[in-house]
């Protein structure tokens, strides 16, 4: 039997969390389940303090800590925490850090990136901090040109016209983003676009993400997990009735789906790098033939797969996880 792990979680608050669908409450679950010690924090509450000596060494050497609870968790609904005291954590004394909270991705979110960088490699940060920054989700997808539908990311206006002349019925994406926000379905003779880029970039100094409109998303936009680069399990979102966005925070539907031959290559070209950069959790998004997001930020997904195959992914994430800190 592995070690028990003391492990922090870095998410969003207690009190939001859906404990029917959030992926976080099941990778604690589980964690609780194998013995592992369980702490909660809000990257508010971070802090990196330089130059403090640990236990009384001469050494002196940066210290991340940060102000949470230890947590208890249970599939209760209305009681499913149980903080003791907040207290000061050292995050660099942890086995394992889980970097759950939410996007957008924006300064805070690479801040925090570079902040538990500092107690790499001593704890296990899940996924990889730096890899993460250097991966933005939108972005780390442009590296597989071949399974992606035709792509344009971009401030300049006349890109963005030929772009729209030579494929017709396009999507416009924030690039940092999440849950479908931000995200349009311009088609061929909507007249929104320009006034559509002029709120944009009047309020944003980012460029947006442009892509080819597959129709095969009306059947569903997949979400694939990989552990380690290694596909686990799949579950279908189906756009609701007039909506072009698929992600269930906004409607969609969710339903069981096998992996294809499709969708094992595209893990297959992809998995390698995902494991040399540290990415132990992933959700890739699949619609039709074509790879359209790499998700390493705070992927969803597990809660949907275990209801529809049964199978717990969460499983082999901590697996993965044990494995690597030599539990």
């Amino acid at each position: 039997m592995a070690r028990s792990l003391k492990v922090a979680v870095q998410m969003d608050p207690m009190e939001t969390v859906n404990i029917d669908a959030d992926s976080t409450f099941a990778l604690m679950l589980e964690a609780q389940a194998r013995g592992h010690t369980l702490w909660h924090y809000e990257v508010r509450h971070m802090a990196l303090k330089e130059g403090v000596a640990r236990s009384g060494g001469g050494k002196r050497e940066d210290r991340l800590f940060a102000r949470g609870h230890k947590v208890k968790v249970a599939r209760r609904h209305g009681a499913h925490y149980e903080f003791e005291p907040m207290g000061t954590m050292d995050l660099g004394g942890m086995d394992v850090v889980l970097m759950r909270q939410d996007p957008p991705f924006d300064m805070a979110y690479i801040t925090a990136t570079h902040m538990l960088e500092h107690i790499q490699p001593g704890t296990l940060v899940v996924n990889d901090p730096a890899a993460v920054r250097n991966a933005p989700e939108k972005i780390l997808v442009t590296h597989f040109p071949d399974l992606m539908p035709p792509t344009l990311i971009t401030w300049d206006l006349e890109a963005i016209r030929s772009f729209r002349l030579e494929y017709k019925d396009i999507i416009v994406k924030p690039l940092f983003g999440n849950g479908g926000a931000g995200v349009f379905r311009i088609r061929p003779d909507d007249e929104n676009l320009a006034a559509l880029l002029e709120m944009h970039f009047a309020r944003s100094r980012e460029p947006l993400m442009f892509q080819r409109y597959e129709p095969a998303v009306r059947v569903g936009d997949k979400r694939i997990i990989l552990v380690d680069g290694e596909p686990m399990g799949a579950v279908n979102r189906v756009p609701a009735q007039g909506e072009a966005r698929s992600n269930m925070h906004v409607g969609g539907r969710p339903e069981k789906s096998p992996l294809t031959a499709r969708d094992l290559e595209i893990c297959k070209a992809i998995g390698p790098t995902l494991r040399d950069q540290g990415m132990i959790f992933v959700g890739i998004d699949v619609i039709g033939d074509y790879l359209t997001e790499i998700n390493v930020t705070s992927p969803t997904g597990l809660q949907e797969i275990a209801r529809f195959d049964g199978v717990h992914i969460e499983k082999s994430i901590w697996d993965r996880i044990e494995e690597k800190v030599g539990g």
